[in-house]
């Protein structure tokens, strides 16, 4: 299984979500990086993604996005393949 890498911050529920959602898939090498405790984190983030937002989730070196993009890949069949590639 691939890595998953993902950009989050404390009290975002979104993050909180996405991570369930990972967990539900068997992710169990889930690295978080929270940018609300190192501005450092936060402009490597914006500088890697091109987005403010969180979370911002890699799958190995692919950017898929936030939430809203995992639970898309869900729901269409393609997030499996990603996280078994």
């Amino acid at each position: 299984m691939n890595t998953v890498t993902m950009y989050s911050t404390a009290t975002c529920p979104y993050c909180i979500r996405a991570e369930q959602l990972l967990k539900q898939k068997g992710v169990a090498n889930l690295v978080k990086i929270r940018i609300d405790e190192d501005s450092f984190e936060q402009e490597k983030m914006i500088a890697r993604t091109g987005r403010r937002t969180v979370p911002q989730i890699y799958i190995g070196e692919t950017h898929v996005g936030g939430f809203d993009d995992i639970a898309a890949l869900d729901r269409a069949g393609k997030l499996d393949p990603l996280l078994n590639n």
